[in-house]
This record gives structure tokens, sequence and C-alpha cells, in this order.
């Protein structure tokens, strides 16, 4: 009892909400348009036959992978995004390119481990240029929605 006394005379602050929940909140429409996003154009690239997946979850049900889609996609676009966040309008340009050019290097490497087959009218520069085009489209959505609610 005596402790308890003490402990309410150090008049220490209440602690504060975990900062990574509280501010999940502002990227969970950029999450969810990815995601979207994501499984649009993958169902539209299957469709057309420009790939594939043959190791995926649920192939029975499912032509797209959508462990990627529903959860590898939105969580990469929240540290995609809060690392954009941190450089210029410049820097952000440059570091669009990068990941892009990072996309298509992984791309081939997941083909060589049997994630991912492309017909032969593939052409890994589509993936360079789509995925600049993803994440300036993802992150310019995710300021104008953060800009409304201010």
């Amino acid at each position: 009892m005596n402790t308890v006394k003490h402990l309410k005379d150090l008049n220490l602050q209440p602690l504060r909400k975990r900062q990574f929940l509280y501010g999940i909140k502002s990227y969970i429409p950029a999450m969810v348009l990815s995601s979207l996003l994501g499984t649009y154009l993958d169902l539209l690239f299957i469709g057309k036959q420009l790939y594939f997946f043959p190791n995926r979850p649920f192939p029975a049900v499912f032509s797209i992978n959508i462990l990627f889609t529903l959860v590898g996609l939105p969580t990469l676009m929240v540290v995609i995004i809060k690392l954009m966040q941190m450089r210029s309008k410049w820097k952000r340009v440059l570091f669009i390119v990068f990941i892009g050019l990072g996309m298509a290097a992984l791309e081939k490497k997941a083909e060589e481990l049997g994630f991912f087959v492309h017909s032969k009218q593939w052409n890994h520069l589509y993936t360079l240029i789509g995925y600049c085009l993803f994440l300036l489209v993802v992150f310019r959505f995710h300021q104008w929605i953060n800009e409304k609610r201010l």
C-alpha cells in the first residue's frame, strides 16, 4: 500500500498510444488501392497470357498469387511510402526508378525459383515502367487522401 502511494507521488506522464498502430491508419487507403490495383493488373496480364504463377496459394481457386497482392504488396507500400516521404521530390523520382529496377531484377529471380513464368512476348522493361507508374499513382493517392484529412 505504501508503494502505491509512492508511485502516485512520482507524477509520471501516461503512456502515449503506440505510434505505429496510430500512424498506420493513414496508410490504409493506399494499402487497399495497391492491393486492388495489383490484383486487377495480375488478372489482366494472366488473362492476356503474358505470365502466370505456377506456385501460388489455392491454385484451384485463384489464378493469381493472392498472398502477394493481399499481404505482400500492401505491406511493401507502407514501407515504400514512408521512405518516399523522407525524400525530396527529385530523390523520390530516383527512388521510384530504383524500386522499379529492383522489382525487375526480383522478377527475374522469381522466374528462376519457379514462382513466375512469363510468355515470350514479355519484356522486363514492362516491369520497370509498370512499377514506376504503380508507385507514383499509389504515392500520389496517399498524399491526396491525407491532404483531405488535414
